[in-house]
């Protein structure tokens, strides 16, 4: 089969590889369609600890079923599915309080590959996270389970209200999502960003109002009477970005800090900020099996994604994609195998 390997930054390989046989409960998926994402996008450009090089990646998929090992129950050969590409242990001590995304297995365990003509998915995704695709869902809709599933994840937890003031920066996919699921849970959304096609966009997917930065302080103004906002989600992962994120919060309200910063950066907070106004600062990791089940259930309903691919490719052309993204072009692209 044809897999791309993430060589170093900015060098992408096609190499023949031998097809995986799934061993037992392990399910062979044939990749019909595969995204680009941020994480993908960050290791193009300049290399991420999570995603080894040389090596496979790519992580948000689905496809139809190819084989299936000993034990599978529930999925055959030929079923079109979804998943994502990662499961808890279930036995670790951070499992056992139920704290599934923080799992002591579930980075190292994590499949990478998508990229590729077939990807092979352990047992404990198949027991977890894998799922039939419905026939509503183009391949390439499907394949959002995982960054919707990590969106979820981000606002499970917290106390959203029909009519709440939500700031959403970052108009990358992730800010899309956001604003997606926020408007689907009935909450007033700002969108913020420097992409001027972007915020154009933002407002057609749904956003309420949008906003430059040099625009944002008069839109707070405006859009909350001058309280803030019940709700911040930063989607940019830069460290300034994150710091200034609490000056649009109101008092009691909270900042979810969704975007991941290079690793060994520090943020700085006014701490009388923080303390007085009562100020609830809340990282944003992963996904549980749970949050899976709501993204898919949001997907088969209420949520529309196709808006956001931007254009599909061969696999023979992911450097392509991805060289247009670094470029700010598109939201996602579909790989095609």
């Amino acid at each position: 089969m044809i897999a791309s390997f993430l060589i170093q930054p900015g060098v992408i390989e096609m190499r023949e590889v031998p097809c995986p046989e799934p061993s037992r409960g392990e399910v062979l998926v044939k990749v019909k369609a595969a995204l680009t994402c941020g994480t993908d996008l960050k290791a193009f450009l300049r290399g991420h600890s999570l995603i080894p090089m040389p090596g496979v990646f790519g992580h948000e998929f689905s496809g139809i079923i190819a084989a299936t090992g000993r034990g599978v129950r529930g999925f055959k050969a030929g079923d079109e599915i979804m998943a994502v590409h990662s499961a808890p242990c279930r036995t670790c001590g951070y499992c056992r309080k139920k704290l599934f995304h923080l799992c002591e297995r579930i980075m190292s365990t994590k499949v990478l590959g998508a990229y590729a003509e077939y990807l092979l998915l352990p047992a404990e995704i198949v027991r977890q996270n894998l799922y039939r695709k419905p026939r509503t869902l183009r391949f390439e809709e499907a394949a959002f389970l995982e960054p919707l599933s990590c969106v979820v994840h981000g606002m499970r937890g917290l106390p959203l209200k029909k009519g709440d003031r939500t700031l959403i920066i970052g108009t990358g996919p992730i800010g899309l999502l956001h604003c997606a699921l926020a408007r689907a849970k009935g909450m007033k959304v700002l969108m913020n960003g420097r992409n001027p096609e972007k915020l154009h966009f933002s407002q057609q997917f749904g956003a309420d109002r949008t906003a430059s930065p040099g625009e944002l302080a008069e839109e707070v103004r405006s859009f909350t009477g001058g309280m803030g906002f019940d709700y911040v989600f930063e989607c940019t992962g830069q460290v300034e970005v994150w710091e200034h994120a609490v000056d649009y919060a109101r008092r009691g309200g909270t900042v979810v800090l969704f975007g991941g910063c290079k690793g060994g950066t520090k943020a700085t907070y006014d701490t009388c900020r923080l303390h007085y106004d009562e100020i609830t600062l809340k990282g944003a990791f992963h996904f549980t099996p749970q949050d899976v089940r709501e993204a898919y259930a949001l997907l088969k309903g209420s949520i529309d994604v196709s808006p956001l691919i931007s254009s599909t490719y061969p696999l023979s052309d992911l450097p392509v994609a991805f060289e247009r993204l670094a470029k700010g072009e598109g939201i996602k692209y579909a790989i095609i195998p």
